[in-house]
């Protein structure tokens, strides 16, 4: 279980390795911010062709055999971007990334569940869940010291992150299979999308959507816009403090996912709900003020308001699932998450081309503050709902 747990942290160390680098890929290619914005949004191209097209891979060929693959392309990846010569390669990369870490993402999270000792899937599900955000944090620190104090900054992070990938590979080849019958015929693969909200839970679906949302739109933002804030805003060009902020982030965010697992879901759905409104509000305060400490705390708060919102979003789509449609909604919720992930930074990247930097980000904290208040709105008409037509479940 722990090997799988590495891995996944390994593939998703990729999602931030670039985060601090952004500012460095502006001198080097003269690229604007709106490119960097949309550089690090075409990762989640790849997040959805594995949604429609290979969700269901793992199921069909194995655990092991999809990680390994996943591990190879994030590899790919990695070398398109250490020796990246403009902008074209930037694209490619994170596009192989997105769908790497996608892949590799479903397939360990099942596996992670199937190899726990006790079969607890509520531990397995805060193990997983603990493992991607601290893939994140490390991706953040690891490529901002790197970057800042050793030579070679756009390449020697590449070198190192290959390296590790190559360490996990070999360990997770020797991690028990858990998938009893794969498919041994390309003729018996079954790939075909499954996703939907059935219209008798769909009002139960909106705050768990609009949470989700919400929390990946946050966790965007951070890694997708805080190195322009960080350089443009507070006149600070070392790579190694955007590389701490977005960590602390992460740290955060992880170690909050495993301090409250014991919260139900409806009431770690509405904390992270209730966190976004002084996480955006510090945000912007922090920017007026140029306050790297603001910042700090601001990026602590933000990563409590994603860990609880993502984590009690995500149960509460689990429990109000049916049996038969889960597969379904979990894949409608997550796609929520991805274009949460992405929609709002393309968004600040377009608004800032016509207004100012600092106006763009108060925008999308007005917008992400009123998901959550939607979020808790709609959760509190969803439970008095509940409770109308199941009191003696609710």
């Amino acid at each position: 279980m722990w090997a799988a747990t590495i891995a996944i942290a390994a593939l998703y160390i990729g999602t931030t390795v670039l985060t601090p680098l952004y500012p460095m890929y502006v001198d080097a290619f003269g690229i604007s911010q709106l490119t960097i914005t949309m550089v690090y949004a075409v990762y989640v191209v790849g997040n959805l062709a594995v949604l429609f097209l290979f969700g269901r891979l793992s199921d069909q060929v194995g655990r092991r055999v999809t990680t390994l693959i996943a591990l190879g392309l994030t590899v790919v990846s990695t070398l398109i971007f250490l020796f990246a010569t403009g902008t074209p390669s930037l694209f490619v990369g994170r596009a192989i990334n997105g769908f790497a870490a996608g892949l590799g993402a479903a397939a360990l999270t099942a596996w992670i569940a199937e190899l726990e000792p006790r079969k607890d899937r509520s531990r397995a599900a805060v193990v997983a869940s603990a493992g991607n955000l601290a893939g994140l944090a490390v991706g953040g620190v690891l490529s901002g010291f790197l970057a800042e104090y050793l030579p070679a900054p756009l390449r020697i992070v590449f070198v190192v992150y290959v390296a590790t990938l190559l360490v996990v590979g070999i360990r997770v080849f020797f991690v028990r299979e858990t998938v009893e019958k794969p498919v041994q015929s390309p003729g018996d693969f079954d790939l075909r999308p499954r996703i939907g909200v059935p219209a008798d839970i769909r009002l139960a679906f909106v705050a768990p959507a609009c949470m989700a949302f919400a929390a990946f739109a946050l966790g965007g933002f951070f890694s997708a816009l805080m190195p322009g804030i960080i350089k443009q805003e507070l006149h600070l060009a070392n790579v190694a403090a955007i590389g701490v902020v977005v960590t602390i982030f992460f740290v955060v965010a992880s170690l909050t996912a495993v301090l409250t697992r014991k919260l139900t879901s409806w009431t770690a759905m509405f904390s992270g709900a209730v966190c976004v409104f002084p996480a955006v509000a510090l945000l912007s305060l922090a920017e007026s003020l140029r306050s790297f400490i603001l910042l700090f705390v601001a990026a602590a708060v933000g990563g409590a308001a994603m860990a609880l919102s993502y984590r009690g979003s995500l149960q509460v789509v689990n429990e109000v699932a049916p049996q038969d449609k889960r597969a379904e909604v979990v894949s409608a919720y997550l796609l929520m998450c991805y274009l949460g992930n992405s929609l709002p930074v393309l968004g600040v990247g377009l608004l800032t081309t016509a207004l100012e930097p600092s106006l763009a980000h108060e925008i999308f904290a007005v917008v992400v503050a009123a998901l959550a208040l939607a979020a808790i709105f709609t959760g509190i008409a969803s439970r008095k709902r509940q409770r109308t037509h199941h009191p003696a479940h609710a």
